[in-house]
């Protein structure tokens, strides 16, 4: 109560030392009631005598970026990830707020201070007046960070040209203020935790410019605050926040893929896409993207927001990229997917991208970061790319003519009960000898790369008699009731065939396998040759009668680079696909030299007939006779496609898509 009451207005009967606590204002204490948790004598000696004193603790050296984390560390795990909570650090701030606005404000006071003596005091004063008049705008602003930052970021700014005016004789005056500063967030706490981190940093940022003008400045009572609201981003109308114009909208918005998404964020994508109605399969990030560009149509705003790597890749580039280019926004900057760090102990384990955006005109250079690498592109596609704007959708059959069929592996839709381990398997074989003819070794992805052994019970050409035979009899029942007790209509009619799958794919001759799930650390997604006996479940696909052109083709860097682009994603995993990554792939011409460097790696992995292909392919393990061997095939790939061997992975897709759109047609 006394922080919150001015020092006439306060009871003249205080005690001494309460009358000497200053005036704060600010709203900081505004509440009528707080809920002080209780203070023991030890807790008391911690807070005013230890943190109370300067010679054991400075306040001043507190990071105001560091309440973000204290914040997450409060949260259990669920709640983080029901919420799509990523907290996140210093580092991946600035590679957001540097190429957005940071770089080019640098750029533009250095080029001031080179200036001549006698023009020089105009250029500062009139710089500093554009930096207390920039506004910012987080439309998930969680526990601040981001506002944070970048007010500390603009205030240091700021006093070094206050530093170059006090050297030239000028009064100096602070001129940037948080007031400058908007932010929506849901939660209640860590909206107080952001207005609160935002002071701090308002105060450390006065103290340095005490040191600069060498005098105090009275920093309280606060006189200004930064306008940070509760409330539901997707929900509400962004301009009772912030003015419509602000010049730059950053943030980080909640990361949830779409099947964990809550019941009400399903509700909060279908407001926030009030204009797109296919937008079931988008991560929730997304629909602040939508927002976004909704809110800066017709202004001079621009934006930069961090979101999963799959907004750029499969499906969703369709989806979200050609409903916003379609709006009129453009792609300013990206940085292509890189593994997301937060100052939390618990940092996201997710790949992350930033993409910069905007509907108004700009003349700067467009620019990718790809790890170390920065390049400047033509344009910036929604894969993050240097190419036109085309986008890979749903392709029933492959787009190169002469190329065979992909499809899926079998499904058994049974419950588990067509399936057997190998304790399984010997077990029905002891049980009944005669059952051994209808048991066929099953891959799928996980059997395939990690050398599982799995069974199944491939029942396509047995009798009635032979159904009846009590293991198999025992297992068909369990199959027959799974069936009938399915939602899906489709799954109670084949409860009639409780022997059969309800998907057969399995070819009648030797095939090329595709694991349709692989992680993403491997340069090369392991595939092989099977036996038409070996019977491949779902989790695989498949291309009856490939051949080592196939394979050379597809294990190559330049297959892979494909498909680190525009396949899907389970978690980070790839998933691979026939409609998406398959079909659409531009393939070149036959060559007997691929055959001859898709041979070797076959080779070369025989020779470890112990080891798994998940450990071959593990990118700290790989033999270094099998990296030769894909270093070959690659090589001999990328000549007959005419690529250069500098090309990195996005230059390579960019070719690709530019090859993409001549079999289409669509490119002079």
């Amino acid at each position: 109560d006394v922080l919150n009451t001015p020092p006439d207005r306060r009871d003249q009967n205080l005690r001494a030392e309460l009358k000497n606590f200053p005036y704060v204002n600010g709203d900081l204490f505004k509440d009528d009631y707080f809920d002080v948790p209780p203070v023991d004598n030890v807790a008391a000696h911690y807070l005013l005598v230890d943190a109370g004193d300067d010679r054991q603790f400075n306040w001043f050296g507190i990071s105001p970026t560091i309440f973000g984390a204290l914040f997450e560390s409060t949260l259990n795990p669920i709640t983080r990830r029901t919420g799509g909570m990523h907290y996140t650090s210093i580092e991946n701030i600035h590679k957001l707020i540097d190429l957005l606005f940071m770089d080019e404000l640098h750029d533009e006071f250095k080029s001031i201070r080179r200036k001549a003596k006698k023009n020089r005091r105009r250029e500062l004063e009139k710089f500093q007046l554009k930096l207390a008049g920039l506004t910012f705008f987080d439309p998930a602003c969680g526990s601040g960070n981001f506002l944070t930052e970048t007010f500390l970021s603009i205030r240091r700014l700021e006093n070094e040209v206050i530093r170059e005016l006090h050297a030239l004789g000028a009064q100096c005056q602070i001129e940037v203020s948080i007031e400058n500063f908007y932010g929506v967030e849901i939660n209640d706490f860590a909206v107080a935790v952001a207005r609160t981190a935002l002071w701090i940093a308002e105060n450390q940022m006065l103290r340095e410019t005490e040191m600069i003008i060498h005098r105090r400045i009275n920093f309280l009572p606060l006189t200004s605050a930064a306008h940070i609201v509760t409330g539901n981003a997707l929900t509400i109308d962004w301009s009772t926040v912030a003015p419509r114009g602000v010049d730059y909208i950053i943030g980080n918005p909640p990361f949830v893929g779409h099947q964990w998404r809550s019941t009400s964020q399903n509700a909060d994508m279908v407001t926030a896409f009030y204009d797109l109605k296919k937008h079931g399969k988008l991560d929730y990030v997304c629909a602040w993207y939508n927002k976004a560009a909704d809110f800066m149509t017709g202004t001079e705003s621009r934006a930069a927001l961090v979101a999963t790597n799959s907004i750029s890749q499969g499906e969703s580039v369709c989806t979200l990229w050609k409903h916003l280019f379609a709006k009129g926004i453009h792609i300013d900057f990206a940085y292509r997917p890189f593994q997301w760090l937060s100052e939390s102990d618990d940092p996201a384990a997710v790949h992350c991208v930033i993409v910069g955006f905007s509907a108004a005109p700009s003349d700067k250079p467009k620019l990718i970061v790809d790890g170390k690498k920065k390049t400047v592109a033509k344009n910036i596609n929604g894969y993050l790319i240097d190419a036109p704007n085309w986008f890979i959708s749903n392709r029933g059959k492959p787009l190169c003519k002469g190329i065979l069929k992909m499809t899926k592996g079998s499904q058994a839709t049974d419950g588990g009960n067509l399936l057997l381990t190998p304790d399984e398997r010997d077990e029905l074989i002891r049980r009944e000898p005669r059952a051994e003819k209808f048991i066929r070794r099953i891959v799928g992805s996980d059997e395939f790369i990690n050398g599982k052994d799995r069974y199944c019970l491939w029942l396509v050409d047995a009798t009635a008699e032979e159904l009846k035979w009590r293991p198999i009899y025992e297992r068909l029942q369990a199959v027959k009731e799974m069936r009938l007790s399915s939602p899906k209509e489709a799954t109670q009619r084949w409860a009639s065939r409780p022997h059969l799958f309800t998907e057969n794919r399995q070819p009648t001759t030797d095939y090329l396998l595709v694991p349709k799930v692989s992680g993403e650390r491997r340069k090369y997604i392991p595939m092989g040759f099977m036996s038409a006996d070996v019977i491949a479940r779902d989790g695989a696909m498949l291309i009856a009668d490939g051949d080592l052109f196939h394979f050379g083709v597809l294990e190559s860097i330049v297959h892979m680079a494909w498909t680190r682009v525009v396949c899907g994603r389970l978690e980070m995993r790839y998933n691979y696909s026939a409609r998406i990554v398959y079909n659409n792939f531009v393939w070149c011409g036959r060559s007997a030299l691929i055959e001859e460097t898709a041979q070797r790696i076959l080779d070369v992995r025989a020779r470890y007939p112990e080891r798994t292909l998940a450990s071959l392919y593990d990118p700290d393990l790989m033999p270094d006779d099998l990296r030769a061997a894909h270093d070959a095939n690659d090589r001999v790939v990328m000549g007959l496609y005419g690529f250069e061997e500098t090309l990195s992975e996005a230059e390579i897709v960019g070719r690709l898509m530019e090859m993409y759109e001549e079999q289409l047609g669509i490119r002079n």
